[in-house]
């Protein structure tokens, strides 16, 4: 990742300012990021055998950090396909290249803090992955509403990163080490160790914008530029998730009764304050924030099952999610490029202009509502079955507030197909990144759809004989 970078930020100051807007530049700023980080994915896709760590420990490697690294570039190669229609415009172009390395930046940091065995590692890569998110998120410097983005994404990364920080303190002051592997033989029910996971979980809950940690999330995801907005509500978000639920297990065992019981409260919470304020939006970055939000609430019930099987979940639905959300904001994005369109009155009649891209927004949102056979029914399937076990009621709550999901998600799809409109977006034709990036995401919500019906079929036959 870091030779990835590194040759992005060569070719880009090595460019002829005067020629930087010349076809085969733009060409090549497009192209060179999505080539390297394909080739970079490929390359460390298969998992190596056994555990590795390096620097005394405080940097680990287990195969399923190799799965979740995979899942998380995918994310990031979506965001930059969606990217290059936008870089077009005159405000943003000249830093087509700060883009991408910023992008691939926060990447880095959360690779940090996934193979991280000491919390200062994690803490470094967490500084890593936000500094750079709240450059992206201001990236739209002439845009009041992108500036307001970017100050309030650095001022809640501040302040959480200060509550987590004061929660890795108290662990050291209870434990006398901040080595993942060392910290549970200390650690107990004492009050210092309960105030240690209470600061650190509020610090991760901003990150995964867990209500009451939500607040900012609206109106960054409003105020950033789309594709980043995406990537926020993607990659950001399916990290933090992985990483909370490593450190819950590991580090965190001796109390998990104590993070069981919050976990519970904050799901419940999260999953229904989300959709009920979802329901009232009109703005469809708005809608998707806090959509955002109660899949993250959704990802939870991975990390309270607290086992191989609740991780393997996660790691699923995160994939899925990426295929499926990266769909929609491709498409908002898109949109917004060609006509400055964002509200949900806007998308009225939508198929009779753009019918492709109606078909595929419907597919998506049928994906995050869970309805099969697309591959967010298997996803939540599968989460809600690692959760289920002394967690009937959480599952049951769960289980309702995809009723209410279908419900704003269905308001998108009737704008699109019923709602009648004079003045409906006009038809157009997407960029070939956008369109490359669309099939694939087409690709994700069939296709893991088809392979989890086949998985589960032949596991039954299995069984049976």
């Amino acid at each position: 990742m870091i030779a990835v970078i590194l040759i992005i930020l060569l070719v880009d100051l090595f460019i002829n300012p005067k020629k930087r807007q010349s076809s085969a530049n733009i060409r090549l700023a497009a192209l060179l990021p999505i080539v390297l980080m394909t080739i970079h994915t490929l390359i460390n896709i298969v998992p190596s055998h056994g555990t590795i760590s390096a620097f005394g420990g405080m940097f680990q490697y287990t195969p399923m950090h190799t799965v979740i690294k995979a899942v998380l570039n995918v994310g990031a190669i979506l965001v930059l396909l969606m990217s290059p229609e936008w870089l077009k415009r005159d405000d943003v172009s000249v830093n087509r290249g700060e883009f991408c390395i910023l992008t691939l930046s926060t990447l880095l940091g959360m690779y940090f803090m996934i193979s991280a065995g000491h919390f200062l590692m994690f803490f470094l890569g967490l500084e890593t992955a936000s500094i750079p998110m709240a450059a992206l998120a201001a990236f739209n410097k002439f845009r009041y509403e992108s500036a307001e983005a970017g100050a309030k994404y650095i001022l809640t990364a501040m302040f959480s990163s200060a509550l987590l920080l004061f929660g890795i303190s108290f662990v050291y002051g209870a434990c006398g080490t901040l080595y993942f592997d060392e910290i549970p033989t200390h650690l107990n029910e004492e009050y210092l160790s309960i105030m240690a996971f209470v600061f650190f979980f509020a610090g991760m809950g901003f990150k995964l914008s867990l209500v009451p940690f939500h607040l900012w999330t609206a109106d960054v995801y409003e105020g950033a530029p789309t594709p980043v907005t995406g990537y926020l509500s993607v990659v950001s978000k399916g990290s933090a998730a992985f990483v909370l639920m490593t450190i819950l297990v590991k580090v965190f065992s001796p109390i998990v009764s104590d993070w069981h019981q919050v976990l519970f409260w904050i799901i419940v919470v999260t999953i229904t304050l989300a959709n009920i304020f979802a329901v009232r939006q009109k703005n469809l970055k708005r809608l998707m924030a806090f959509s955002s939000i109660s899949q993250a609430g959704y990802i939870m019930l991975g990390v309270i099952s607290g086992n191989a099987v609740g991780m393997t979940s996660l790691v699923y639905y995160i994939l899925v999610y990426t295929v499926a959300n990266l769909a929609i904001f491709s498409i908002i994005s898109i949109i917004e490029q060609r006509s400055g369109k964002l509200t949900l009155d806007d998308y009225a009649g939508l198929y009779k202009t753009n019918p492709k891209l109606s078909f595929i927004m419907t597919l998506a949102l049928f994906s995050l509502a869970g309805i099969p056979p697309f591959a967010g029914f298997f996803s939540k399937f599968f989460i809600f079955m690692a959760a289920f076990k002394g967690n009937e009621l959480l599952v049951f709550i769960a289980l309702v507030n995809t009723i209410i999901s279908l419900y704003y998600y269905l308001l998108v799809v009737k704008a699109m197909y019923i709602t009648p409109s004079e003045h409906p977006i006009t038809s157009f034709k997407s960029d070939c990144y956008t369109k490359v990036g669309l099939i694939f995401c087409l690709i994700g919500i069939v296709g893991l759809g088809i392979a989890s019906i086949v998985y589960q079929t032949i596991g039954k036959f299995s069984i049976g004989l």
